[in-house]
């Protein structure tokens, strides 16, 4: 046997070696995924999907922002109607009043002693419906507080489906790096066994070297996007404090869609729009509102006082009437905010119309992007089975001599960017189903 047949079963021996490596591959990669941390070692929480919504429904800080915005539309409408039930106001008095009286030289002193006390009340009869049609609208409010709150809801499911799927994919990304470095460090040991033994020209050895360094460099950039991406989930479930933090799920996609929706019927549900319909429809009872300052108002009013000059009074009145007001000049004010009113409803019509068409398009075109995002998904694992079906007959190949290093280089480099791009292709698809099911409307209570 020559040195050059020493040399090759030298190198399949190797090759043997490296198969029962990829064998238990998997549990040391498991293994040294447990082993990164940033110090001392620490006990990380584990949060599913489920969990990490139900967190962020009780403390994240926008929906709270936005439950109290409904909690105020709410106490508006009650103060809005309170002007249609009777107003009563209720009074006592107590008071000493000294006169001093100077007469013929002499200066006399009087102390009188006045007490009263007493009810009155108000009611309203009529005013052109005014305040009931400022009800109205504010029920309105209600209603675009109440979707305001929806949107806001689906817009932080977005952001936190997102983070969840950051951290997703920086653990799994985490796992990648640490194979294609022992990838890079495997052919390193196969190019410096071939370069010591002048089968191999310098120029392989230290492009194989900087391949492991670029390796290196990747399993550190991995490392800081894990601790970014658990920062970004916890700022999302709605916590002020870091901890370790371990998403727990898949790359599966659910909501696959796979007939064309309706868009126009979808757009319906879409909560922003439905917050600008409450709106334009308050706005109309706005303007009901301001006309009925061009008519009269009438009021009753109703009374009992008792006062005396002694503790307790002897001395009743009562009194009861009718009040008509009417406006007659007062500069144009009705008529400018009668304009004023026609304005905001104008206004907030051409926002819905415009709202309604870009939601419109906003579901088509998410629709078509998680459709192509998917079918991306399948097309990067084809091509990443296939790499890997090449990769290993071109190392046999080369460690036998019958493939050059630059052409088994370039296999390999393919062999890494498929797996990078295969989990680049899972994570969009995650993160477009997410767009689809937020320009759907839906909220942290959707259920996948």
């Amino acid at each position: 046997m020559g040195p050059t047949d020493v040399c090759r079963f030298s190198l399949i021996k190797i090759l043997e070696i490296n198969d029962m490596f990829k064998y238990f591959k998997p549990c040391l990669i498991a293994l040294a995924l447990l082993s990164i941390t940033y110090g001392p070692a620490v006990a990380e929480e584990t949060m599913t999907w489920e969990q990490c919504v139900k967190e962020a429904q009780k403390h994240h800080p926008d929906l709270i922002s936005a439950q109290e915005s409904v909690k105020q539309s709410q106490a508006g409408k009650r103060i809005t109607a309170s002007a249609l039930f009777p107003q009563i106001d209720s009074s006592i008095s107590a008071s000493t009043r000294e006169t001093s009286t100077l007469s013929a030289g002499n200066r006399t002193h009087q102390i009188t002693d006045s007490y009263q006390y007493g009810a009155t009340a108000t009611q309203l009869i009529f005013d052109g419906f005014k305040t009931s049609a400022n009800v109205k609208a504010a029920k309105e409010n209600i209603k675009a507080a109440q979707y305001s709150y929806r949107f806001t809801s689906s817009e932080v499911r977005l952001r936190l489906r997102s983070a969840f799927v950051s951290l997703l994919k920086a653990q799994q990304s985490l796992i990648i790096t640490e194979e294609i470095r022992k990838i890079r460090k495997s052919n390193l040991d196969l190019i410096s066994l071939r370069y010591e033994s002048g089968m191999e020209h310098r120029g392989a050895l230290l492009t194989a070297q900087a391949n492991l360094a670029q390796a290196e460099f990747e399993i550190n950039q991995a490392k800081r996007a894990f601790e970014v991406a658990q920062i970004q989930l916890l700022k999302e479930i709605g916590r002020n404090t870091f901890s370790a933090l371990t998403a727990v799920g898949n790359f599966n996609v659910v909501d696959l869609a796979e007939e064309k929706p309706d868009f126009f019927a979808l757009s319906g549900n879409n909560p922003e729009l439905r917050k600008l319909v409450a709106q334009r429809v308050a706005a109309l009872y706005g303007i009901s509102a301001a006309k009925a300052d061009f008519l009269p108002e009438l009021t009753a009013q109703a009374g009992i006082n008792r006062s005396s000059s002694q503790w307790p009074t002897t001395d009743r009145e009562w009194s009861a009437g009718l009040t008509l007001s009417m406006p007659l000049f007062e500069g144009g004010l009705r008529l400018a905010e009668l304009s004023q009113a026609k304005a905001v409803y104008n206004q907030a019509k051409a926002d819905e119309q415009s709202t309604k068409a870009s939601v419109i398009l906003a579901l088509a075109q998410n629709w078509a992007a998680f459709k192509n995002a998917v079918e991306t998904v399948d097309v990067k694992k084809k091509f990443l089975d296939a790499t890997e079906a090449r990769a290993k007959i071109a190392e046999e190949q080369y460690s036998l001599g019958l493939l050059q290093f630059d052409n088994w280089t370039i296999i390999e480099d393919d062999l890494v960017n498929a797996k990078k791009n295969f989990l680049d292709a899972q994570a969009n698809a995650l993160l477009a189903e997410a767009d689809w099911i937020q320009a759907k409307g839906e909220t942290l209570e959707y259920v996948e």
